[in-house]
């Protein structure tokens, strides 16, 4: 070995632990440069799920809001609708409760009336009347009007809820059903009540232009549909609505423009069972709509005809557009100034508009004689409507009129809206029923007597049941037959505050 090679390896030995230390070094410095690149991950990591979290609880609880505030909806609209129901049951105890009432002012109201005190609107005070089973208003308002004080009554008005009234005299208007009872004294007298209805000459225009349907449609044409369109049979009636014929006679068969529409459809030829319905009938258009049927959809006591009334205006409770239909349907037009004059319709109408706020809605008619009469310029109320332009009025026939009117009514709608209060959200649920009292028992009748009739009635059923070939118990009529009758009675059972023939919650 020469001695150049010898010192190499020996410095190659000397200098390993300096290489050594040199790799290492780099080592370390490039582990430290790798972590300096990944420092914050940890953080980034944290921040990301802390986000996630936060959206997940936020979703959460929108929905749990969500939810709480839908719960807290269906509560207060289920306690509004009962708070409704509740404002229909003692509408119908009131209404029930009149002839108590009258008879408890008779001896007063009998000097006014000739000793027959009519039918007392009593309906039309209603809110206040019924005020202390009310909210807080409703009970300060019937503290107002009876005097009392009722703070330490018990089991008296709604906690947390309340409702609104308005009780709407549907034998105040003219009834769109009568012809469904077939006769021709039915037709002919919606006939010319509605003649009546559309006579003025400031209705001209609307019968001038194209109906909803494209066709023109004047007086008799919607007047004859109307009645087509709801009486039983296939006759085409628009005789009945010529107020100058005085004898109407069907003038063939119903046309068949429904048939010929794009979406054909048939004539009811049956009692309407809501307003709705009125929309199929030919020639009813929007403005004839807003005019004659429904003027106000806020006010239902500006209406002038009905589908649930019992065929009679009562005149006492009537409006004065409808008195003013109900009188230019019974009189020669021509010779009646009032029937084809707009200022002296005017008249009539302002007349009675006063009268009816001076007597504050108490019955100015004890009977349909004194009415004629009154409108002939004679009697307690004649001059005062002479006084007030109303010229005296002669009829066609009064026993014809006489049939046409009442001084006392039996169905009634009831709007009952039911309210809720709950921070700053109200909730509202309105009802509209129809009660009929024409079969209502008095409060405090005995029932004894109806409980024998039911007997007697069931007595009979069971006897006819006694036929069948069903298996019969000892009494002669089957089980089934028994349990089916005494169901029925249950349903039909009369009861005083009237029978609701139509109901609807919205």
């Amino acid at each position: 070995m020469s001695v150049r090679t010898h010192f190499q390896r020996r410095s190659r030995r000397e200098l390993q632990p300096e290489r050594q230390f040199v790799a290492a070094l780099l080592v370390r410095r490039a582990r430290r440069r790798r972590l300096g690149r990944e420092r914050g991950v940890a953080l980034l990591l944290v921040i990301g799920a802390l986000t996630i979290l936060t959206v997940m609880l936020t979703e959460s609880q929108d929905e749990s809001s969500a939810d709480f505030a839908s719960a807290l909806a269906t509560r207060d609209q289920l306690i509004a609708e009962y708070a409704a129901k509740s404002g229909v049951n003692l509408s119908r105890l009131l209404i029930a409760a009149e002839p108590t009432i009258r008879k408890a002012v008779s001896p007063i109201l009998g000097l006014l009336f000739g000793g027959t005190v009519p039918q007392l609107p009593v309906w039309d005070h209603a809110p206040r009347v019924l005020g202390a089973f009310n909210d807080k208003e409703g009970a300060e308002g019937f503290a107002s009007l009876a005097g009392l004080d009722i703070a330490n009554g018990k089991n008296l008005g709604l906690d947390g809820a309340g409702f609104e009234l308005e009780i709407v005299d549907e034998d105040s208007k003219i009834d769109l059903n009568a012809p469904a009872r077939g006769d021709s004294f039915s037709k002919a007298r919606l006939g010319s009540q509605l003649a009546g209805l559309m006579a003025g000459p400031q209705y001209d225009p609307l019968f001038s232009s194209r109906d909803a349907d494209g066709q023109h449609s004047d007086r008799q044409a919607i007047c004859g549909a109307i009645i087509d369109f709801i009486d039983p049979d296939q006759d085409a009636d628009q005789s009945f609505c010529d107020p100058t014929s005085m004898t109407a006679q069907q003038t063939g068969a119903e046309d068949g423009f429904y048939q010929s529409l794009p979406r054909p459809y048939e004539r009811k030829n049956a009692a309407l069972d809501s307003f709705e319905e009125l929309h199929r009938v030919r020639g009813m258009s929007e403005d004839f709509w807003s005019t004659f049927i429904d003027p106000d959809p806020d006010d239902p006591s500006k209406r002038t005809v009905t589908v649930w009334g019992t065929g009679t205006v009562n005149v006492n409770t009537a409006n004065p557009q409808t008195l003013y239909a109900l009188v230019c349907s019974n009189v020669d037009p021509t010779t009646t100034p009032m029937c084809h004059d707009p200022m002296e319709a005017q008249k009539f109408l302002m007349a009675f508009g006063l009268v009816r706020t001076f007597t504050r809605g108490a019955p100015l008619f004890g009977s349909p004689d004194l009415f004629i009469s009154s409108m002939q310029g004679k009697g307690l109320f004649g001059p005062v409507l002479t006084s007030l332009g109303v010229m005296p009025i002669v009829f066609k026939s009064n026993d014809v009129l006489k049939k046409q009117m009442g001084t006392e009514s039996k169905v009634f709608s009831i709007y009952a809206t039911g309210r809720v209060k709950s921070g700053s959200r109200i909730t509202h649920s309105k009802i509209h029923a129809v009660v009929d009292f024409r079969a209502a028992p008095a409060p405090g009748v005995n029932m004894a007597a109806l409980q024998t009739m039911n007997a007697a009635q069931n007595a009979l059923t069971n006897t006819a049941g006694s036929l069948s070939t069903a298996p019969t118990t000892a009494g002669g009529a089957s089980s089934g037959q028994t349990a089916a009758n005494m169901a029925m009675q249950a349903v039909l059972k009369p009861s005083p505050g009237g029978s609701i023939i139509y109901f609807r919650v919205d």
